[in-house]
């Protein structure tokens, strides 16, 4: 069973989103990052991303990273959140540093935190899916309070724009080990991959406080250090993020894929997710297949409400065919 008091999700929701700005961008010219939009009219990509937070976590235990230049897209629909769990970035300085960050947030709180990691930029077609998923992969924490765990999505075609993990020997609980990641290879190369048994590497992570503290410290000490002492001074001072401000404009850009988890395989694992309808939409023509695939299904998931004021990538992506941009406007912000 999963130890709720004790996990926690991280919503990543700081991105910009450029490779869909195509869709994305109003006739005024402002681009709206991707996670503020939603696939059709109901809910926004981060709202869809704060349900799959709370398939495994507490309202009160999940977090939501975002960038600052972002407050006027973010700042209404993340109101349901404690103001604590908001937790705002003066400055984009890679993955990474958007991810130490609520960690350093969290071991203040609950040293004893699982966490996971969830990008608020996807979109699932079959959530119960990677629920179980999730829900399991927690649970097998229980046993591996050392390592982390990656989600590695089983690919329903050949995509040579993702990411992909080459998983190795299995471990005997339901978990590979990491042979190596291969970041967006050829389409014969990617073909090769799943012919291996290669998984899309969802950028999902779930692990315990300490094993993923574990991983920063192996490459980048200092920079631990230093963020954690700038969390701690901020604290102390209220709801002042003066320290955090100040570091950031020192810190170098890093990025958690390449710079961090690359090279540690041996404190990884890969927990294959079968097909799932599972996108990073991460450019039109992936909007354009996940469209596709989903015509037949319900738009809108019930039981939330559609946040105002966003932009419908479907709706973005039918006016483009047409040679035209949509000419919906963000109402109040």
């Amino acid at each position: 069973m999963i130890e709720e008091s004790h996990a926690w999700a991280v919503i990543l929701a700081a991105g910009e989103g450029s490779r869909l700005q195509a869709l994305t961008t109003l006739p005024s010219g402002i681009a709206i990052p991707k996670q503020f939009c939603s696939l059709y009219e109901g809910p926004s990509l981060l709202e869809e991303a704060l349900r799959r937070g709370e398939s495994v976590a507490d309202r009160s235990h999940i977090c939501a990273v975002v960038a600052e230049q972002h407050r006027c897209w973010w700042e209404g629909a993340l109101t349901s959140l404690p103001d604590r769990n908001v937790i705002v970035q003066p400055e984009n300085r890679g993955t990474a540093n958007g991810i130490l960050l609520p960690l350093m947030h969290i071991l203040l709180r609950d040293p004893c935190a699982r966490i996971v990691l969830l990008p608020a930029d996807h979109h699932v077609l079959q959530e119960a899916v990677l629920t179980a998923s999730l829900r399991d992969a927690l649970e097998q924490l229980d046993s591996r309070s050392g390592e982390t765990l990656l989600l590695g999505i089983q690919p329903g075609e050949v995509d040579p724009d993702l990411g992909y993990i080459l998983p190795g020997e299995t471990d005997g609980r339901g978990t590979l080990t990491v042979a190596r990641f291969i970041e967006k290879p050829s389409h014969a190369v990617a073909a090769e991959l799943i012919r291996a048994g290669g998984l899309w590497n969802a950028f999902i992570v779930v692990t315990t406080a300490g094993a993923l503290l574990e991983l920063f410290r192996q490459r980048i000490p200092q920079v631990v250090e230093a963020m954690r002492a700038a969390v701690r001074g901020d604290r102390e001072q209220g709801s002042s993020i003066a320290a955090v401000a100040e570091l950031y404009r020192r810190l170098p850009t890093i990025d958690f894929s390449r710079d961090i988890v690359a090279g540690q395989e041996s404190r990884l694992r890969v927990l294959p997710v079968r097909p799932c309808g599972w996108s990073d939409l991460g450019t039109p023509k992936r909007v354009a297949e996940v469209l596709r695939r989903a015509r037949h299904a319900k738009a809108t998931p019930p039981g939330r409400p559609a946040v105002p004021a966003h932009v419908s990538l479907a709706a973005q992506h039918e006016r483009m065919q047409v040679g035209g941009y949509c000419n919906r406007t963000a109402a109040a912000q």
